[in-house]
């Protein structure tokens, strides 16, 4: 009995999570999200109480989730901007295939409908982009005037709106390269400035493992 109520549970939330993302919180009913699953409307409200319950729980989710994705970019061996730039890479493509991040990253925008505290689904990535900076400005990959935290409160919202907006005006397959020409334009205003005594800080050779392999066509404008 216990695996079946999980069992329906995560077919609840998987069901909710794809109508939250393609039409929204307040166009998705309880019904749709009974009809979507296959259970009864009785179940969404025995295993989440409300419409408001299953919403938070999606986004709760996807912070399950988090420290799986960010574990594989804990090799110290690679730089921390390659981390950063990397994980910036993984992170795009679940907002535009992954249902559970899709519909997190939308409930938060429509937050003010919802009659329950949603959690910030942009928290954690917020703090590792922190981590990150901090890291590589400690490494010297990162100019001393960057102050980490700020420059990620910054770096965040930048990074999500470009995803969302280049979905809507050219579709997903443009997010890769739009996300690469947007590090190319990001990542110099981190690097540290160069200077007459030391002017190779200002550009390290050799492409980067957190670009795909068309970030550094020499025929990039």
């Amino acid at each position: 009995m216990q695996e079946r109520a999980k069992a329906t549970r995560r077919s609840l939330l998987e069901a909710a999570a794809q109508l939250f993302a393609e039409q929204g919180y307040a166009a998705t009913s309880v019904n749709d999200i009974s009809a979507r699953s296959g259970r009864t409307s009785g179940a969404v409200y025995f295993h989440y109480t409300s419409k408001e319950g299953i919403a938070v729980a999606v986004v709760e989710d996807r912070f399950a989730t988090w420290p799986q994705l960010a574990a594989r970019y804990g090799d110290e061996t690679v730089t921390p901007l390659e981390r950063l730039v990397a994980l910036s890479y993984d992170i795009a493509h679940a907002l535009t295939q992954d249902p559970m991040a899709r519909a997190g990253a939308r409930l938060w925008t429509e937050r003010t409908v919802i009659k329950a505290p949603v959690p910030d689904p942009f928290a954690l990535w917020t703090a590792a982009t922190t981590r990150l900076l901090a890291e590589a400005r400690a490494a010297g990959h990162v100019d001393e005037g960057v102050r980490p935290a700020r420059a990620a409160r910054a770096l965040v919202p930048a990074f999500f709106g470009l995803c969302i907006l280049t979905e809507a005006l050219e579709g997903a397959t443009a997010l890769d390269d739009r996300l690469t020409d947007w590090w190319h334009l990001t990542l110099p205003s981190l690097r540290p400035q160069p200077s007459p005594g030391n002017p190779a800080l200002h550009c390290p050779t050799g492409p980067w493992r957190g670009f795909p392999p068309s970030a550094f066509s020499t025929g990039r404008r």
